[in-house]
């Protein structure tokens, strides 16, 4: 045989043994996919095929995010719909590539779809059941194209395992944020956050009941000073990003949890979220705010500002005061901020000067404070609390006596802003008007002392001595020096910085104080009745009023009333010190000198001194006998 002749034959042989080893792969495909298609039950069966295609070399390239993977058709066909279609509709039959877009969890979730559809053992979790339900769904790894696929075996992972516990619970929401809206479609989100919101309803109840407890009495009762413990998810749900957050507490409140624990999570929240950049939780910082950063903790304040309990105290007020200064730093929207303001006018009586002290961001030549937004304040709390009033019962003698809850609360809020007065009227920057606004934004009832306001006004005077007359004047308007201590009436008739007009006031209400003195000192004086023509002139006016005009004027008289009553009384207080004082000095002095002398000196004092003019009365002489009644009527109310 020739040279030719055995190279034909070692061709022909190798050419057969080549046609054989593609029969056996065919046939061994065959098997597989029969073994596949008659026992899909058996995992058995899929950790053969893991055993056998490490063999085989790989017949499809799939790139998924960046990553590429050598695979084989058959295992990923036989368990995936999308790539099953894929590769039907493929032009060319022998397709070597394919990619995979916008898969859901990227590279990583792709791998486990692959390991799964290998039979490759891998443990279902709470960090990769959402994606591996995402990705079962974009793969179409379905019960139609195999039983017990994917996506049944990571939906009943997440009903039977993951939605019954809160913690796994927030881990799988964590994981939705770069899965949404897919993870929203498949209600993955929506079943973790009804799990989380009925977990947390169902320990708070559990807490209740464990802090219930029999008094002394034999009654069942709420034992306030334990420690609730029901609570503990609010450090669990701070890790959430604020869209999931938002929809969490949302149905938290629809659920029923109670208003404190809802506003205890917000407070955690806005602590861990706001507090990255110092500058906004901190008001003496006033350094720039990165602009990246910036959007963000605008909607964290924005979203945390609407899910706020509608219950007063549910969250701190000081809370408050720093998402307000947060909402202004960050320019938020007008109506978050206009929010925020209702809720603290609504609780004003329990905030601090420190929460008043606003900082102002604005440009360099406005107040070091923000005047603007403390005045709205101010007037929401008026408006808050006149509205208060017209709720209560017809009552006219008992609706506004001084003692109740929102007298105090007004007297509480006119000292506090008497303070806040004091702290910005130095600031050369504050004008005039501002500062007016400001102290007569409070009704004139809710000051029972000026000394305050006095303080105030002394302080803007001395730091403002540029002031022209018709300011001064005008300013000082707004005390009543009648209304002054002995120690803030003495300080202010010797103030230069006062107008003129002012000081005459503070001496001639200094010198019917003294005459009122006097005229209580006497115990065997004739007791006149109060003068009460003003009050009867008052009363026929009123008849001529509209009911419901005419029952207002009766509310306002009667406040006047209660208040002078109660101011009348703190001065005969005072009064009585005095005449004992007095009568102690009068028994030492064994004579009659004292007191000539003493009205001698009276005498000199009087600057609307008895006129001597026949045809004409004295004012001070007028104003002496109303007033000296005033007291006389007190203190035989009071004897």
């Amino acid at each position: 045989m020739d040279k030719h002749q055995q190279q034909q034959l070692s061709l022909a042989k190798c050419s057969r043994q080549k046609y054989s080893e593609c029969t056996v792969n065919a046939e061994l495909v065959s098997a597989l996919l029969f073994l596949s298609e008659s026992i899909p039950v058996l995992i058995g069966c899929n950790l053969f095929f893991g055993r056998i295609f490490r063999d085989v070399p790989s017949d499809i390239t799939i790139e998924v995010s960046g990553g590429t993977f050598a695979l084989h058709k058959f295992p990923l066909v036989s368990r995936s719909g999308r790539i099953r279609k894929l590769v039907a509709e493929h032009r060319d039959p022998d397709i070597s590539r394919m990619e995979l877009l916008n898969l859901p969890g990227g590279a990583e979730a792709f791998e486990l779809a692959a390991k799964f559809c290998y039979g490759i053992n891998f443990e279902i979790t709470s960090s990769n059941v959402a994606q591996l339900c995402c990705v079962a769904e974009y793969l179409e790894m379905t019960e139609d194209f195999s039983k017990d696929n994917l996506g049944s075996r990571a939906e009943e992972y997440l009903e039977s395992i993951v939605c019954k516990n809160l913690e796994m619970c927030v881990e799988v929401l964590q994981q939705c944020e770069n899965l949404i809206p897919l993870a929203d479609e498949l209600r993955i989100v929506s079943r973790c956050i009804d799990a989380i919101a009925s977990k947390a309803c169902a320990e708070q109840i559990a807490s209740s009941f464990s802090r219930l407890e029999y008094s002394s009495s034999g009654r069942l009762h709420m034992n306030k000073q334990a420690k609730r413990e029901g609570d503990w998810w609010i450090e669990d749900l701070s890790v959430l990003r604020v869209d999931l957050y938002q929809r969490v507490m949302t149905a938290m409140k629809c659920r029923g949890v109670r208003p404190e624990s809802i506003g205890a999570s917000l407070v955690n929240y806005a602590q861990k979220e706001l507090t990255k950049k110092s500058s906004l939780w901190n008001p003496s910082s006033q350094t720039k705010v990165d602009l990246i950063s910036t959007e963000h903790e605008r909607l964290v304040v924005e979203t945390i500002v609407n899910l706020l309990p509608v219950e007063k105290l549910a969250v701190p007020i000081t809370f408050l005061f720093g998402l307000l200064r947060s909402a202004v730093m960050l320019d938020c929207t007008i109506s978050c901020r206009l929010d925020l303001e209702r809720r603290i006018g609504s609780q004003l009586d329990v905030a601090t000067l420190d929460d008043l002290l606003i900082p102002s961001f604005r440009h360099a030549g406005d107040t070091l404070f923000d005047v603007d937004t403390v005045h709205r304040i101010l007037v929401n709390f008026s408006q808050q609390d006149d509205s208060e009033d017209d709720m209560e019962d017809a009552s006219v003698f008992e609706s506004d006596s001084p003692h109740s809850p929102s007298q105090t609360a007004l007297f509480k809020v006119a000292k506090l802003v008497d303070n806040y007065l004091a702290e910005i009227a130095p600031d050369a920057n504050l004008k005039l008007s501002k500062l007016m606004v400001i102290a007569e934004t409070l009704p004139t009832h809710a000051r029972t002392v000026h000394d305050g306001l006095y303080r105030a006004i002394d302080i803007y005077l001395k730091a403002h001595q540029g002031l022209p007359d018709s300011d001064r004047k005008k300013l000082c308007k707004l005390i009543d020096f009648q209304k002054l201590s002995q120690e803030a009436g003495a300080h202010a008739a010797q103030n230069e910085r006062l107008p003129l007009q002012a000081i005459v006031q503070v001496l001639y209400f200094e010198q019917i104080r003294l005459r009122n003195a006097l005229c209580c000192s006497y115990a065997d004086d004739d007791h006149k009745p109060m003068h009460n023509s003003w009050r009867i002139s008052s009363g026929a006016l009123s008849a001529a009023m509209s009911p419901r005009d005419n029952y207002a004027s009766l509310r306002r008289e009667n406040r006047e009333l209660k208040l002078e009553l109660a101011r009348l009384r703190m001065r005969l207080n005072d009064l009585e010190k005095e005449h004992v004082c007095m009568k102690r000095d009068m028994q030492k002095s064994h004579s009659r000198k004292f007191m000539s002398s003493f009205s001698k000196k009276i005498g000199k004092l009087s600057i609307f001194g008895h006129s001597s003019s026949r045809g004409s009365s004295s004012p001070s002489k007028n104003s002496h006998r109303t007033d000296s009644r005033v007291i006389e009527r007190t203190c035989a109310s009071t004897d």
